[in-house]
């Protein structure tokens, strides 16, 4: 799984990997850049529920008011994308030059100007920088400092957890033929139920998370194999 926020109108490209313990002296400067024209912010079932929490509101709501519900063409999983204020063509959460939702902001704004990649057999993470860098250097001052003070490490892994299980979900889509699959829409549907939906945000998502998958996972291949019983 690949998250690369990019900047909006503006030619950029990522630079080499980097470890945790190199140097990278970025500090946002406030401009909100990287927030305006944006239309490519894709949420995880853990960010949607984080934003969900913060505006106190269900993840179906937020889902529904706010994101743009589509099947994802590389993995054939139900996806959501923040979809841009109507007016403006901002992030919906972007309000006199600063995020009202900061505390609870998607991975990949969090990461922002990274480009985080996520090996869905290893789990193992990647990073690395879009260039040309925005924003201030600060001296002295290492990846792992900069993900730090984003709370990227102390989510990881849960973002790492969720790529190696869409991972294996759009394996299994794919294996009992995809699109093609009689049944596929309903898998679909039940899919986003347990990626995305079925969350009480009085009670933590990992746990829920797990306990869907459970679930989705018991149910699935019986959803996709009716097509061929009888």
């Amino acid at each position: 799984m690949i998250v690369e926020p990019g900047r909006s109108a503006e030619a950029w490209s990522l630079g080499p990997a980097l470890a945790l313990t190199d140097s990278f002296g970025f500090v946002c400067k406030g401009c909100g850049d990287c927030c305006r024209q944006r239309k490519d912010l894709v949420l995880s079932g853990y960010d949607l529920y984080r934003i969900a929490r913060r505006l106190r509101l269900s993840p179906r709501i937020v889902a529904h008011a706010f994101c743009k519900r589509y099947l994802a063409p590389e993995s054939c999983l139900p996806a959501l994308r923040l979809t841009p204020d109507p007016i403006s063509g901002n992030c919906r959460f972007f309000e006199g030059n600063a995020c009202v939702i900061h505390e609870a902001r998607p991975l990949a704004c969090a990461l922002y100007p990274l480009g985080q990649s996520i090996d869905p057999v290893t789990a193992q993470m990647e990073y690395r920088a879009q260039l040309p860098l925005c924003g201030i250097c600060r001296e002295n001052r290492t990846l792992q400092q900069y993900l730090e003070d984003a709370a990227v490490l102390e989510r990881a892994g849960i973002d790492a957890r969720w790529a190696v299980v869409c991972t294996q979900l759009s394996e299994q889509l794919r294996a009992a033929g995809g699109a093609s699959n009689p049944h596929f829409a309903m898998a679909i549907k039940r899919m986003e139920r347990a990626l995305y939906l079925d969350y009480d945000l009085s009670d933590e998502f990992y746990p829920q998370f797990q306990h869907n998958l459970a679930e989705l996972q018991a149910l699935l291949p019986r959803i996709l194999s009716a097509a061929t019983e009888g």
